[in-house]
């Protein structure tokens, strides 16, 4: 089949050009970039090798000659917003910095909404993946807790943010498919939990609605979740 290895590689040990033959049209930056764009108009679906040479002019068996398989397409692309990341100096204080990794990498994925689909361990150790979590470890020197617990920490984080987002993303396609108003479907749907919670069936959820009856504060919601995840790495005693 065109483009499969005959055997497992990393793209990022495979040489950008070898030494020989003219000068490649493109650039590994130019073949993600495209990718990038492609997916940020029409979501990850509309990512395709033959969509992506359009992007570039080329052919699409001219594009399998720079990324072998689509797999490498999409770690090209993960690598290409991974460098979107904010590397700032530490301040000293890992959970304000921790706090602050979290915000940044929600904005990311709120910018690419792609991105949670492709989260992934395999795609985790990319030259820009790499600074990240060399950044995130950084951040959390002032925490005495071994190497080992530090990337735990980061990758749990990391997960609850993903998880965080891709339901935000759903909740806000979902809502963008309505035929009436976000205002008028959860009307509706209020009226009916509280019809239901009301006649008794369900006593802790009454009591529940009963303590807090507002609108739910989503950025609070996200704030305490990060705090949780932390909360879970601060040193006992």
């Amino acid at each position: 089949m065109a483009g499969r290895a005959a055997v497992p590689e990393v793209i990022w040990a495979r040489p950008e050009r070898t030494g020989r033959g003219p000068r490649p049209a493109y650039t590994r930056a130019d073949i993600a970039a495209a990718a990038v764009r492609t997916a940020d108009e029409g979501g990850l679906d509309a990512v395709s090798m033959r969509h992506v040479a359009a992007a570039l002019g080329c052919g699409t068996m001219s594009l399998y000659n720079y990324v072998p398989r689509k797999e490498d397409l999409y770690e090209l692309m993960v690598d290409a917003v991974s460098g979107e990341h904010e590397l700032w100096e530490p301040g000293g204080d890992w959970r304000a910095d921790m706090r602050r990794v979290a915000h940044d990498t929600r904005a990311l994925m709120r910018r690419h909404p792609w991105l949670p689909k492709l989260m992934s361990p395999a795609y985790g150790f990319s030259p820009n993946a790499l600074r990240y979590l060399e950044h995130c470890l950084a951040c959390l020197d002032p925490l005495d807790m071994k190497y080992g617990m530090k990337l735990q920490l980061v990758a749990m984080l990391n997960a609850v943010v993903t998880t965080y987002v891709a339901s935000e993303l759903a909740t806000a396609e979902r809502v963008r498919s309505l035929p009436w108003s976000e205002e008028q479907e959860n009307a509706v749907r209020i009226a009916y939990l509280g019809s239901q919670v009301a006649g008794g069936a369900f006593p802790r959820m009454a009591a529940a609605f009963m303590e807090d009856a507002g609108p739910i504060d989503l950025e609070a919601v996200f704030a305490t979740a990060v705090d949780r995840v932390l909360d879970g790495f601060v040193p006992r005693g």
